[in-house]
């Protein structure tokens, strides 16, 4: 290990840290991200910042999964959409990427009104995504399992993204069947986008998913941990009868779990602004509270069912906190590069670090 690569292995600690605090103490996050930074081998922030840097060029199309409809009020939830916002942003301000969000109906009046609070326009043409700058696209996906072989296979015909990115997006389980957390079929009520995602996997586009739990798209990279460790997850364990669990039955080439699914993106887009040395990708606090506001105007609930903007419970204060914290400790580390050089050395040489996983 040299300096680099102990300051790159140290910020992702922080960060993923921060992404796995665990304000309600029922420890689901730690179970997870013991499972996923056993298999990633380090932290989950930096492997997929990473993983974007080396997939993703300039126009390339990046297409992000999210809309997690939610019962009893049959509304989406902010979870997923506030984050897949500024995963976005943050992909047009790191790469110049065209980044397309895959989501249910009732999520594409958000989707426009938060990408204009981004400061992006919005389409669901995706010949003027490809052609205007500075832009992202949308595109709404059945919620008919029928229609949705066909409806993914026309989206690849119409534009084929370089890169994918599931943002707490619902995913079938092994009999086709989709659960909220507690094991209720909500299958009526979900986008069939993992259809989408399959099809994409099968032509080998390049895959981050994100998640906190495991009935998100691509958590079957955990299978085994999930269903070991996570209520609901195996199989006769969920509450309808389908005898198949709330797991996924999707896989991904990397994953980021975290307390919530949000929270994983900002770890993710604070690595990525640590590693392209460019504070602008990684949004303010301020920007964070003006688009979960945008959200909650705009039919986007909390976990809660609120209308009151929340993620999974947590309010402005403690959402722009995060951030707040992740901004402070990469800016901290690029602004100060260079100035404790000095103990790199001697701290590589006392070989703490070469017996860390």
């Amino acid at each position: 290990m040299n300096k680099e690569e102990l300051e790159k292995r140290n910020i992702g600690e922080n960060l993923d840290m921060l992404m796995t605090l665990d304000p309600r103490g029922y420890g689901v996050c730690r179970i997870l991200y013991d499972g996923c930074r056993s298999r990633v081998g380090g932290p989950l922030s930096v492997n997929a910042a990473e993983a974007l840097c080396s997939t993703i060029k300039e126009q390339d199309v990046v297409f992000l999964f999210t809309g997690f409809v939610l019962l009893p009020y049959r509304v989406p939830e902010m979870d997923g959409m506030v984050g897949t916002i500024l995963t976005a942003r943050a992909l047009i301000q790191a790469f110049h990427a065209k980044p397309v969000i895959i989501c249910p109906q009732e999520c594409v009046k958000a989707v426009i009104r938060c990408g204009h609070t981004v400061g992006y326009q919005v389409y669901e043409d995706m010949d003027l995504v490809r052609e205007m700058p500075l832009c992202m696209g949308v595109i709404p996906f059945t919620k008919d399992q029928a229609q949705a072989k066909e409806q993914a296979e026309k989206i690849c015909e119409t534009i084929m993204p370089d890169a994918m990115i599931a943002i707490e997006a619902p995913g079938a389980n092994g009999v086709g069947r989709y659960h909220n957390a507690i094991g209720k079929d909500v299958t009526e009520l979900e986008a069939k986008s993992d259809v989408l995602w399959n099809l994409l996997r099968e032509k080998k586009v390049p895959s981050i998913a994100i998640g906190d739990l495991g009935n998100e798209i691509g958590m079957h990279f955990l299978g085994d941990h999930i269903r070991k460790y996570i209520p609901y997850t195996d199989k006769n364990e969920c509450a309808c009868g389908c005898g198949g669990g709330i797991l996924a039955d999707t896989e991904a080439d990397h994953v980021i779990t975290a307390t919530c699914s949000d929270w994983g993106c900002y770890g993710m887009i604070a690595a990525l602004a640590f590693l392209k040395k460019n504070m602008e990708i990684l949004h303010e606090e301020s920007l964070e509270e003006e688009v979960m506001k945008e959200a909650s105007r705009n039919g986007m609930i909390d976990m809660t069912g609120s209308l009151r903007p929340g993620i999974d419970g947590f309010d402005l204060k403690m959402n722009a906190g995060i951030v707040s914290m992740m901004r402070q400790c990469t800016e901290y580390a690029l602004r100060h590069e260079g100035e404790y050089d000095h103990w790199y050395g001697p701290v590589l040489e006392k070989g703490f670090f070469d017996r860390q996983g």
